[in-house]
């Protein structure tokens, strides 16, 4: 009988292994251009990690592409907007470049402004953290939604607005037509430390958030706005895959909105529905629910030996 129990004891340790591998497993994104133009979506791997490939490609108006990140993968996406190649096979696009001159940014990072998403999957305590930042600037709305996770603070977040009509005069970005078609941080536009969080007002107690930072923050508040904004804008889940998608569409038109001199008195309206937004917090089972299955049923087989 002592034989049986140690088994059975083994069974369950292996399955709940077993279970628990599946849970720290790689995750999958999926790119979902929403928007009405091809974007190219970026990629760059931490330091030291296995790199997601391909780091760069483009994604067709209302096409999708599903990656697989390698195991404990970091890093970051962005979307490339207006991209061409020139007389001499050079790639550049007018936002997001990564400066490789070809599709693929192999190693490289977006020139701001852009949006980022940033992912740290199985970091601590087995946990994925994710946020968007818009603390090196703004080019496109983003979603990020998990799907399949769970967690306490395992929902969607992004910048849903589309803040480039928006963008204070100080910090637009324009193409040759006179088109807005990003947004700069204070930090890029102006280099003052009190924006940057650098030298005297690099900690947390002196960078405080600015009337600029704080424009982006009004119009999406679960975003990055400015280097600590971390306690509204991180987020983390247990066992999820991720959406992620550019231009995700609204059930109201935005108004336009004036422009501004200043950021002195911000008027964004953000007044939008997102489809499916409140759809893709958490509604997943979760994991140990399927550990407790396990358990049970076989505590109810040592019972009718």
């Amino acid at each position: 009988m002592a034989k049986l129990f140690l088994s059975i004891s083994l069974l369950i340790l292996a399955i709940s292994q077993s279970l628990f591998q599946g849970v720290k497993s790689s995750a999958s994104f999926t790119f979902i251009n929403k928007c009405d133009q091809t974007i190219w979506p970026g990629i760059l791997s931490n330091a030291g990690i296995a790199a997601l490939q391909p780091t760069g490609f483009a994604l067709q108006k209302g096409e999708t592409k599903v990656l697989h990140a390698p195991s404990s993968w970091g890093g970051r996406f962005w979307g490339r907007t207006h991209c061409a190649e020139d007389s001499d096979g050079k790639f550049t696009c007018a936002t997001g470049d990564c400066g490789s001159g070809t599709m693929e940014c192999s190693g490289a990072g977006a020139s701001p402004p852009a949006t980022l998403a940033e992912f740290t999957l199985d970091g601590d305590g087995g946990m994925d953290f994710f946020d968007v930042s818009l603390v090196d600037g703004y080019n496109l709305p983003m979603l990020v939604a998990p799907t399949g996770g769970s967690g306490h603070n395992c929902t969607y977040t992004g910048c849903m607005v589309d803040l480039n009509g928006a963008c204070p005069s100080a910090l637009k970005v324009m193409n040759a037509d006179g088109e807005g078609v990003a947004c700069k941080s204070a930090c890029e536009a102006f280099g003052d430390q009190e924006y940057c969080c650098s030298g005297s007002y690099g900690t947390p107690d002196t960078c405080k958030p600015s009337s600029y930072s704080q424009l982006f923050k009004t119009a999406c508040p679960r975003a990055y706005s400015y280097a600590y904004d971390d306690k509204t804008s991180t987020f983390t889940c247990t066992g999820a895959d991720y959406q992620v998608t550019f231009c995700p569409p609204s059930t109201t038109s935005k108004k336009s909105t004036e422009e501004q001199a200043t950021p002195a008195t911000p008027q964004l309206n953000t007044g939008m529905v997102y489809e499916g937004a409140d759809q893709m917090e958490n509604h997943a089972a979760p994991w140990y629910t399927h550990i407790q299955g396990v358990i049970m049923a076989v505590v109810m087989v040592v019972a009718l030996l």
